[in-house]
């Protein structure tokens, strides 16, 4: 009898941190781990089942309908969408042209493409030249955050987290055992009692704590793409697979947030 072909999980060329931490938990649980040699390395993956994904959004472009995968992500709107009471600042879409015409300081990034650097830039005549005038943007107030934190999300239960900055700088250490963990923890959950839909199953979610005290929604990314920091691999890594796993199991619940379905329904996968 042959045997039943083992899942996989299809990682970026480039080497960091996170890449290893989840080939490893990957490994220990039999699921293969392939190393994609480019845009090309994916087509002797094609046709083969069980199939995950971790790397930058480019590569995935070019490989996930030969790996099969569904990536999911939080929706560029989203962030812009919650009440001010969750978000603590002044939150807006734009495109870049727009945001170059910004006269003062702000903090602005691309949703989700990552195309240019998220940053507090001095106007908008400081924007990097290189995209697009149409590229989406979102301008925020300029905040002063003293901690930060990241939580991978799985069907709306934080499977595991860790702070990765503080007062912007670097500086990771666990959720389990942190001194904030339970006001990062009930923050979250009340975040997500009210606004779970409007996410992916499967999602990270960076909460901070301000300047003023208060707690506040930094950004949804999706699992994917992100750092690890301190969080557990092995916890993160089911937020992962759920995140970039067979197109075929996206559920109805999660269609919306399908980053290539609409380019699948003319395709031949």
């Amino acid at each position: 009898m042959t045997a039943a072909p083992r899942p996989f999980l299809a990682v970026t060329p480039h080497a960091s941190p996170t890449r290893e931490l989840l080939a490893g938990a990957a490994a220990r649980r039999g699921i293969d781990v392939v190393e994609l040699a480019g845009p090309d390395g994916a087509k002797d993956l094609r046709g083969r089942p069980e199939g995950h994904y971790y790397g930058g959004p480019a590569l995935a472009a070019h490989v996930a309908g030969d790996l099969g995968v569904a990536l999911l992500e939080p929706t560029d709107a989203w962030l812009t969408e919650l009440p001010r009471s969750v978000t603590g600042r002044s939150l807006r879409r734009a495109t870049l042209a727009e945001a170059r015409r910004l006269s003062g300081p702000a903090f602005v990034k691309p949703p989700t493409d990552k195309s240019f650097a998220a940053a507090v830039y001095a106007d908008g005549a400081a924007l990097p030249a290189g995209p697009p005038p149409a590229t989406p943007v979102q301008i925020a107030e300029v905040v002063t955050w003293t901690a930060e934190f990241r939580l991978f999300v799985l069907d709306g239960e934080i499977r595991t987290g860790a702070q990765y900055a503080t007062y912007g700088r670097l500086d990771a250490a666990p959720l389990e055992g942190h001194p904030r963990q339970t006001p990062v923890r009930d923050f979250a959950h009340r975040l997500l009692a009210a606004h779970a839909a409007t996410l992916p199953s499967a999602v990270v979610l960076d909460v901070g704590l301000l300047a003023d005290g208060t707690w506040a929604v930094v950004e949804a990314n999706m699992p994917w793409f992100s750092t690890v920091y301190a969080a557990a691999p092995d916890r993160a890594l089911d937020v992962v697979l759920r995140s970039a796993g067979p197109a075929a199991r996206v559920t109805g619940r999660d269609q919306p947030f399908d980053r290539g379905r609409a380019r699948r329904r003319g395709s031949a996968w």
